[in-house]
Formats: C-alpha cells, structure tokens, sequence
C-alpha cells in the first residue's frame, strides 16, 4: 500500500535562536513531540525519579482505598486481587500481589480465562469469590464498565477498590473507592497511566503509608513490571509514564525476578545477561510483552503470573519455555486466521467500503485482537473481527488515528450486548440477532466520520538529512530522547537522491532487503525488514528517496550504526 509521507516544518531560525545550546536536529526533535519551552525541554531530556513522579494521594480515592485495605490487612479479611489476562493485567496484578503480600495482607489473585470468563468481572465470578470468603475485591486493569457486577459484589459485602484506565462508561460502577486517572473530577494530574502504572500508585500509596518495615528500594523494584505494561499497552510514553519507563529500563536490565530472566534469555536466544547489549523498549514491545500476552491467548494467563513470581530456577525455565511455545504457536495461528479473513473481505468487497466487519467460526478470542489490528494495518480502515460463538459474536476492533471506536460505539449501546476500551482498540460482544444492524450502522458511523478523508496511510518524518550526517556523535546526542513508544516514537528520517550501489534478498525466502546506497561521502548499509520484492525492481545505479530510522547492530562483540528502512520511493527523474 503506497504511503504518504509527511516531513515536518522545520524549526525557525528566530526559535533556534532561543536554544543556542541544542544541536539543531535535538532541537527539530523536540519541536516536532511538542516540546517548545525550556521547561518542558529540561523534563524530557533529564527525567527525575523524586521530582517527576506525582504524590499518589492525589488520586481522589487513594486514601479511601489506602485505609480499606488496611483495615484489611489488619484484621486478616481476604483480599482478592482480579486482574486482566494481558501482559497490562498481570503485571498490574503480580504489582499489587506483592506489596499486599509484604505487607502482611491474606491475598490471592484470580485472573478471568480469555474464553470461559470474558474480559472484567462477571457475575458468577463475583459470587465464587464471596463464597470464597472474599471482603475485598481490587481490579487491576478492568473494573470501570462492571457496574452490575460490582453491586453484585456490594450485596454480598464485598468492597470493590478499582484500578483501571479504559474508556469512561456513561454510569460508574458503585464501588468503595475507584482508581482511574480519567474520570470527571479526578484530582491526579497525570492522565496517561497504564493499568499497570494506576496498580503502582496504589502499591505506591501503600508502601508510604504502610511499608515502614519494608527495604528502602522496593518500590522502585515494581517498576521493571510498570515498565513492561506501559510498553506493552501502548500508553504514550510521556510525563510521569517516560519517567516510569525510563528508570523502569535500569530496574528491567538487573531484575531479581527469577521468571523474568528466564524469560528474557529465552527470548534473546542466549543469555543476553552476560552480554553488553541493554533491553530496551523494543526488547519489552517484540521479545517480553508478546510472551507474556501468549499464555492468556493460547492457553491462561496463571502461566505468566507464575512465572513472574516464582523464585525457583527449575520452574522459571520450564514456564518460560511454555510461553515461548505458545507465542510461536500464537504466531502460526494469527497469520493462518488473517489469510482466511482476508479472503472473506476481498470476496465481499469490503475493502473498498469505509469500514469492515469480519466474521468467524472457531477463531479463538485470544486472537481476534492482534488479526483485527494486522487488518486494520494492511486496509487502513476500522476493523472488527468476531468470532461467532453459537448465538453470539466476540471480538475485538481495532481503528486508524482518524476514526474513534468507542465513540462510535457508544452511539448504539442497544446493539452491544457488551464493550469498552480506547479509542483506537476495543472489544465488544453482540447477539447473533443484532449482528447485521451492528454492521450497518457500524459502517455508516464510520463512513460520516471518514467522509472527504483519503484513506491512505501516512508516515510522519521527523526531518530531512543526507545520510552522511548519521554519526556516532549525532546518534549518542539523539539517544537522549529514549525511551522510544507510543506518543514519543522512534525518529524517521528522510534522505533524497541515493544512489543504490546494490540491493540484495536476505533472510529466510529472501523476504527482507539489504541495501548499499551512498548519498555522496560514500556507500552505507541499509536493511530493509519485509522489503524484499524490491530486490527485483532496483539496480545499481537508481536513485532512490529514503525514510529511515537510526540503530545500532551488535554482533561477537562489533558494533556498528544500521540504517534501518521505514519505507522507499524511486526518486522524481
């Protein structure tokens, strides 16, 4: 699909001029995510623990919920965490379950199955769980759209604390306190928390209320966990969360979770642990997360808890190995469920509409997500896949950045048996019956919203440049933007008339690009992921227009800067 590419305006001589000391593509950078004060500058590049995290009794609720659970853990009353079966769920969980339980709390966790359980609490749930002698349930990364289930729980005498940040519904539930950066009225002034950073500041709040006896560093030994779930749910990686991040990154790179390193090694191939190389974002996004997120789509997300508080070695490795199997398995099936719902779309014409909606017996629910999102990618339009399970669809929509899901959907709430989450990714349950007016009036919110809109992809440059200007000097200045993510996203970079030297397949089936282009000084390397087929259509001598991004390849012990693709176009004769 041809993308449309869209370089930034560059800074003004008149706005360099008041950051003399900025090299001027730092300046450009920061220009460009909105940074155009000295303060906001000095925050973004030097993140500060102590003074960048906010006072978790901000939160209007905190000492609310503070004071329930010590009443709690005081008088030995059960305390069920429930949490979510993404990596964001578990890790919020495994948070607050081990600062509960350091603190002394009679505490277990349940985690829903993907499957037989749905997404949140759900009333047969909530009745186990009393009978299970339960006074206190804590969500963690869910809870804010159960209003019926949470008074279920408050008729039975259990005290709801929820931890979320998805989508506001149009009625709270009534529960003791409620954790959620975005609600009306909220007093926190950070919005952009994952599930797993309102867990934290709530194992914040406790362990400065309560932890007096705990060592001095274990707050900041949860952040490899907030890290991980703020990667792995996409927040935008600015404020308060950059700064999580940032130190969550030191935190990560020496964990004391057994599982955790097992998991790592596992995914790195080796032990990355006796190498130089760091973990970083990217590691959390391609190798952590995906693991994690496997165990409650393939199979329960138990796995993955347990691998993230188990102290024994044995057991870390054996759990972390089931993982990785499941990911692989994971991999096989969303690609082979993508293929048959592509076919229905292209056989229906759907693609050429505003919108799609695909269908599906035997798609498993842990899947329908990442196959909505691989859709929504290659046909560049809101995306709902569902799988039809005998009288009903579940399923997951994913969106492009001009059309908000859940705004739409909160438009025909008769349609939707159930739904909730962000504006760009969402799930839903919709009876069989209902099914075809979804479709419709899905298409027609969609096709109102996109009108006059060309659907076509674009990619956002930072700045023009010559590829000769990529240096080791120039990547270390630029490396103080890390960490990349959402909201703060890895610098694209244009370069105009290369000349190609060669281009040549690797990897398995040829599917990716090796390229030598030189822009004047000399050839550079360029590696060009999925870019294979235009092996067949370059030569020696073409000149081409690049957009890439900046890394660096590390291989026995060498390092060099790669010049990694995004996207390339012949250039203008």
């Amino acid at each position: 699909m041809n993308r449309r590419w869209l370089v930034a305006s560059p800074v003004t001589n008149e706005e360099r001029s008041r950051f003399p000391e900025l090299p001027p593509l730092l300046l450009q950078l920061l220009w460009n995510r909105g940074l155009t004060t000295q303060e906001a500058i000095d925050e973004f590049l030097n993140p500060d623990y102590a003074a960048d995290l906010h006072d978790p009794f901000l939160f209007k609720d905190m000492e609310r919920a503070v004071e329930r659970l010590r009443s709690a853990i005081e008088s030995k009353e059960k305390i069920v965490i429930h949490g979510d079966y993404d990596a964001d769920g578990v890790c919020a969980s495994v948070i607050l379950w081990t600062t509960l339980r350091a603190l002394g709390a009679k505490v277990d966790v349940f985690l829903p199955h993907r499957e037989t359980d749905g997404y949140g609490l759900n009333e047969r749930t909530v009745e186990h769980l009393a009978g299970e002698g339960a006074k206190i349930i804590v969500t963690c990364d869910c809870g804010i759209s159960n209003v019926k289930e949470i008074a279920k729980g408050n008729g039975l005498g259990i005290d709801t604390i929820i931890t979320d940040h998805h989508t506001i519904p149009s009625e709270l539930p009534r529960a003791h306190a409620i954790l959620h950066p975005l609600i009306t009225g909220e007093t926190y002034p950070w919005k952009g928390l994952s599930g797993g950073g309102v867990a934290f500041k709530l194992a914040q709040a406790l362990i400065r209320r309560l932890g007096k006896d705990l060592d001095s560093g274990f707050e900041k030994w949860l952040l490899d966990l907030v890290a991980i779930s703020s990667v792995a749910d996409m927040v935008p990686l600015q404020g308060e969360t950059r700064t999580i991040v940032k130190y969550g990154l030191i935190v990560l790179n020496k964990t004391r979770r057994v599982g955790l390193k097992a998991l790592i090694d596992l995914a790195a191939g080796v032990s990355s642990r006796n190498s130089n190389r760091q973990l970083d974002t990217f590691s959390i996004g391609f190798q952590i997360a995906p693991r994690i997120n496997a165990a409650g789509r393939m199979s329960h997300a138990n796995t993955a808890f347990k691998l993230l508080t188990t102290d024994d070695r044995d057991e870390a490795k054996r759990l972390a190995e089931e993982l990785g199997e499941n990911n692989t398995a994971r991999q096989g099936e969303t690609g082979r469920i993508v293929e048959e719902a592509r076919a229905k779309i292209l056989a229906a014409k759907h693609d050429q509409g505003p919108a799609i909606v695909v269908a599906g017996r035997g798609w498993p629910l842990g899947l329908v997500g990442l196959v909505a999102g691989k859709l929504a990618d290659q046909f560049y339009r809101p995306t709902v896949v569902l799988a039809d399970r005998d009288g009903e669809f579940t399923g997951s929509a994913r969106s492009i950045p001009e059309f908000d899901i859940m705004a739409a959907f909160r438009t025909m709430p008769e349609l939707l048996a159930k739904f909730g989450g962000h504006p760009q990714a969402a799930g839903m349950t919709i009876e069989a019956s209902k099914l075809e007016k979804f479709k419709t009036r899905f298409r027609a919110c969609a096709d109102e919203a996109l009108r006059g809109i060309e659907l076509v992809p674009s990619i956002t440059i930072d700045t023009e440049t010559s590829i000769d200007e990529i240096t080791w000097e120039l990547y270390e200045t630029l490396s103080k933007l890390e960490p990349f993510g959402m909201g703060n996203p890895e610098p694209k970079y244009l370069a105009r008339g290369l000349r190609v030297e060669s281009a040549d397949p690797v990897g398995a089936d040829g599917k990716h690009l090796r390229l030598r282009a030189s822009g004047g000084k000399g050839p550079r390397k360029m590696i060009g992921f999925n870019c294979g087929e235009w092996c067949q259509r370059l030569v020696p001598g073409d000149r081409i227009d690049a957009v890439f991004t900046v890394g660096v390849n590390e291989w026995n012990g060498n390092r060099e800067l790669e010049l990694k693709l995004v996207d390339l176009k012949k250039s203008d004769a």
